[in-house]
């Protein structure tokens, strides 16, 4: 992909002379964009006259161009921000071929041969390959809640099975979602699905490997107070996971004057926060003994705005992300999603440009798409999500420094780093 370089330091310097909180800006401005799927930057590439009576306006919409170019094309790879270590990530992925040995051996009683390496094939393929970063979450939130005589490779082992089995919960859910949406590709490789000799049997697969989650559970859970608790949050998570999904299916058979903001906020939290955010959360609180409500309730708070967060997130890179950093090719257009992106556009476009999105949206024609990508472009859409992805960021951070007790303020603030600018 080419790319080109974006210079606004002169325009930054003349607008913010002598202004220290955009100096930042200046730095970020610097940043390499897409020119196939960037922004409209006729604006930064121009050199603005000198402090006029407009110049907070056009202060503010220099801050929000070059958020756009920041989120865009961050420059720092997530990995470098993260806060897991090499080490635990080795020793996280150490322990999935144990798990698989353990669901083999189980599924080798009725049938040792066909059903067991089939079984296997389909966890490889499909649990560890992704950013493993729900399951990481669920180990490193258990070694900063457990009191740390109970900090044990025994006990960290146990975190370590926890984890795999909210990844296979994640496998599951993007086996089947990936079949109903009819995509080709997921985590930069083909769809289960669309491997030789898969096809729709992927559906029987993903039911596996969830079922896979209640006999790991079992197997090394079941002598704890805290088992019931476990199994009654994954079945928990899962129902209200799959609502969320059906509430998402059925929006897309509808066109997008029927989508609002009220509907897309009931289905990111039941879609997508519970099992992203509050599962690798709550599990480990029930490991290490948590039983206040209030705490659980404070937590669910925090965790669900991260979750509304990142379902925008996804959207926007759904539809603006490289395929090459996300890994995988954006359907929320061609599937007639009831996105972020889609509500903000009908929210703002002329009766002229909802024709437009009526015609377009929901089609596979390569020409519709690019249209209807063209007028989120027209209607500063990318901006937007710029600002909101900032102001999001330091409302989230805010309301976890107001959390009275219960989980560190560090447990909360590490997640929300980890996703912050992410660009897959």
């Amino acid at each position: 992909m080419l790319l080109r370089r974006i210079n606004v330091q002169q325009a930054v310097k003349s607008l913010v002379q002598n202004r220290e909180g955009f100096a930042a800006a200046a730095v970020n401005a610097k940043r390499f964009i897409s020119t196939s799927e960037g922004v409209n930057s006729d604006f930064v590439t121009k050199k603005e006259p000198k402090i006029s009576p407009s110049e907070l306006d056009q202060r503010q919409k220099l801050k929000k161009t070059i958020r756009t170019l920041s989120t865009l094309n961050h420059s720092v790879p997530l990995a470098a921000r993260a806060s897991v270590s090499k080490d635990e990530s080795r020793e996280f992925m150490a322990v999935f071929p144990d798990l698989v040995r353990d669901l083999t051996e189980a599924i080798s009683k009725y049938d040792p041969k066909f059903a067991a390496k089939w079984y296997a094939k389909a966890l490889q393929y499909n649990v560890p390959r992704g950013k493993k970063n729900r399951g990481l979450a669920t180990v490193l939130t258990y070694k900063q809640l457990v009191d740390k005589s109970e900090l044990t490779p025994e006990n960290v082992r146990l975190a370590q099975y926890v984890g795999w089995c909210v990844e296979m919960l994640q496998a599951m859910f993007l086996v089947f979602d990936d079949v109903m949406d009819g995509s080709t590709t997921r985590r930069g490789q083909p769809c289960w699905h669309r491997m030789d000799g898969v096809g729709l049997i992927a559906i029987n697969d993903a039911l596996m490997i969830e079922n896979g989650i209640y006999h790991i559970l079992k197997k090394y859970f079941s002598h704890t107070e805290y088992y019931t608790k476990l199994v009654d949050l994954f079945r928990e998570v899962t129902l209200i996971t799959t609502t969320g999904q059906s509430l998402d299916a059925q929006m897309a058979n509808k066109d997008p004057t029927h989508f609002t903001m009220e509907k897309y906020k009931t289905i990111v939290a039941n879609k997508t926060s519970y099992y992203t955010f509050y599962l690798p959360v709550a599990a480990p609180m029930h490991m290490c003994g948590f039983t206040d409500p209030e705490v659980f309730r404070q937590a669910k708070t925090i965790l669900l705005e991260m979750g509304h967060f990142f379902q925008i997130q996804d959207d926007f890179l759904d539809c603006f992300g490289d395929p090459a950093i996300t890994g995988k090719v954006g359907t929320d257009i061609q599937e007639n999603k009831c996105s972020w992106l889609a509500i903000v556009c009908m929210q703002r476009a002329s009766d002229e440009q909802k024709a437009i999105m009526k015609e377009c949206y929901g089609q596979k024609d390569p020409a519709k798409v690019a249209r209807v990508k063209e007028l989120y472009k027209e209607l500063g859409i990318p901006n937007t999500y710029a600002v909101y992805e900032e102001e999001s960021y330091n409302m989230i951070k805010t309301h976890i420094q107001q959390t009275s007790r219960g989980v560190p303020h560090q447990i909360f603030l590490k997640i929300l780093d980890k996703i912050y600018q992410r660009d897959s």
